[in-house]
């Protein structure tokens, strides 16, 4: 039954790698597909992460199951452009993920035994260190070289302090990051009363900076706690938005202690 399983996929994952070749093809494929290049998809592989990201959350499995085929599609089309251009094709693609995963799994695909949850998240953190050093010698890297600049803003600042913290550029306990945080509100808070809106920018990206190392400290994905805060600003508005279409009122003849009334009361 594997095996035929096993058949099955293969055959479906040929033909999703012959219509991408066909929609990509100089004389017959679509204007369209035609003219994309690695560029110009990145939105749309972006796009669709985080609506895979949005079926999870919302716990919408059948939309899931698309969501992930639109994914799998980006990354297909990123293989066709790169064999066109004579650099690596899908089966590349399979080959370096299959040796990742058998590499960073040495207790599961070899002979090494970890202790508990730590001690093997440790052997993973230690085997990608092991990886960018690699790079980083064949192409003079520098530690935070590799941190895709096309990541969200919160993601991106999470990864650039867990890479600062593998060389120990890194405070050992949450105590001096809360302080951080009070001193960077404290220098919003001067630049706001100089009315400087260029230092106001600054300390403002400084502060949400260091509210990502809190959150990074507290072992909480940023990007995933602010999207889940989103969620629930947005469910509870809405509860508010209803409150008042229901009251035969609008918005404008709210004062915003009522409508705090109202916000306090949906909590």
């Amino acid at each position: 039954m594997r095996q035929i399983q096993v058949v099955i996929t293969m055959k479906n994952m040929t033909k999703l790698l012959d219509i991408m070749a066909s929609l990509r093809d100089p004389e017959s494929g679509c204007p369209w597909d035609m003219k994309q290049t690695f560029r110009t998809i990145v939105p749309y592989t972006l796009e669709e992460a985080y609506e895979v990201a949005d079926s999870i959350e919302r716990g919408q499995m059948s939309e899931l199951k698309d969501e992930l085929g639109d994914l799998l599609f980006q990354v297909v089309f990123y293989a066709q452009m790169a064999k066109e251009q004579g650099l690596f094709e899908f089966d590349d693609v399979l080959q370096a993920i299959n040796d990742k995963l058998i590499r960073r799994h040495p207790h599961v695909f070899d002979d090494a035994e970890y202790t508990d949850e730590i001690a093997l998240h440790e052997a993973w953190e230690l085997a990608k260190a092991s990886e960018r050093d690699e790079r980083a010698e064949q192409e003079q890297a520098g530690v935070l070289d590799g941190v895709a600049h096309a990541l969200p803003a919160l993601k991106r600042a999470q990864k650039l302090q867990k890479r600062a913290a593998s060389v120990g550029f890194d405070w050992p306990e949450v105590a001096p990051v809360l302080d951080k945080i009070e001193e960077e509100i404290r220098e919003l808070r001067e630049a706001m009363a100089n009315n400087n809106p260029a230092a106001q920018f600054e300390e403002t990206g400084d502060l949400l900076f260091s509210c990502v190392n809190l959150a990074r400290h507290l072992d909480v994905d940023a990007e995933e706690a602010l999207r889940h805060g989103n969620a629930k600003f947005e469910r509870r508005f809405g509860c508010v938005e209803r409150a008042v279409i229901e009251s035969d009122k609008g918005f404008e003849q709210y004062r915003l202690e009522e409508l705090e009334v109202i916000w306090r009361a949906m909590k």
